[in-house]
């Protein structure tokens, strides 16, 4: 199995590379949450881990949980997928030194800070932060996430 075809890692929807290195670096395809393998978005808590969505801030409450669900739980996955393609590369998120944060609504954002200092509790990356009309494939999708991180050849 090629690292680029490794469980878990992000999988493109069309004909592209999750991810390549170039010298010491890895670059990470933008990154949505869907699971193409399983023809899944993710659209809400229930579309991701107990775990994480405790984590992340699920609190029972209807009112509550499908107003912000939605952009927590794909700002977890994203990430997640993030970590695993980097670590199926060989590194760790302390690695990822570049994030670009594309949003369908900037009012997103504070969601998302909240569940990506979980993934990068010391120092962040250099973050650019976009909002965009749309992603593909359809309009549940909220967030699109790509990433490049310093993993020098050993």
């Amino acid at each position: 199995m090629s690292p680029t075809s490794a469980p878990g890692i992000a999988q493109p929807l069309a004909r592209y590379a999750a991810w390549r290195r170039a010298g010491d670096f890895i670059f990470l395809s933008g990154i949505i949450a869907v699971d193409p393998a399983a023809s899944r978005i993710v659209r809400g808590y229930a579309d991701i881990p107990e775990e994480a969505a405790t984590l992340i801030g699920r609190t029972g409450e209807f009112s509550s949980d499908i107003k912000e669900g939605p952009i927590l739980a794909q700002s977890w996955y994203v990430l997640d997928r993030i970590r695993q393609t980097v670590e199926a590369a060989g590194g760790q998120m302390s690695d990822v030194f570049k994030l670009v944060q594309y949003f369908k609504h900037l009012d997103h954002f504070p969601q998302y800070s909240r569940v990506r200092r979980l993934f990068f509790p010391g120092e962040p990356p250099a973050s650019t932060v976009v909002e965009v009309s749309g992603m593909l494939p359809t309009p549940d999708i909220l967030i699109e996430v790509e990433a490049t991180a310093y993993l020098p050849l050993r």
